[in-house]
């Protein structure tokens, strides 16, 4: 299953071996892990509810992976985002792709969490010592996304 949204906990170690476990043709194996901070926007945060709409979160992080598949040649890719309440050292999101090649392997994950910052269905609420706060979309994770967009061309 390359996409799981869940509360629990996950061991990316385990995650890893698995997606990759006895394929000689896997070179390269490119991950990432986004965990939960203690501060965002300069203040402090305590902890975060991310909350998602179940199937179409699902669905959306289907067609991203479909996406970065169609785009380079990769083996596998895994994705795990967690919902709920986290805390500061909580892991949050884990994206594993295993290909012949880095590069390929690279962009694709790269891909993958720029794309899902953007367009997956997810919500996060701060809590603060200031309150509860939901968290806005930032122009840095758009712009991130838009670079992966074809040009536009001009009409002459």
């Amino acid at each position: 299953m390359p996409v799981r949204i869940q509360t629990k906990d996950f061991d990316a170690g385990a995650e890893v071996a698995a997606l990759r476990r006895d394929n000689p043709k896997v070179g390269a194996v490119a991950s990432f892990i986004g965990v939960c901070r203690d501060a965002n926007d300069g203040g402090a945060v305590t902890k975060m509810t991310l909350e998602h709409y179940p199937g179409m979160t699902e669905k959306a992080l289907d067609k991203i992976v479909s996406e970065a598949k169609s785009r380079w040649e990769v083996m596998d890719v895994l994705v795990v985002h967690r919902v709920g309440e986290l805390k500061p050292t909580d892991q949050i999101v884990l994206v594993v792709v295993t290909g012949a090649h880095r590069g390929e392997a690279f962009a694709a994950c790269e891909f993958i969490m720029d794309y899902l910052k953007t367009r997956a269905p997810l919500w996060k609420k701060e809590e603060t010592p200031l309150g509860a706060r939901w968290v806005e979309a930032r122009s840095s994770d758009d712009e991130a996304a838009q670079r992966w967009e074809p040009p536009k061309s001009s009409a002459a």
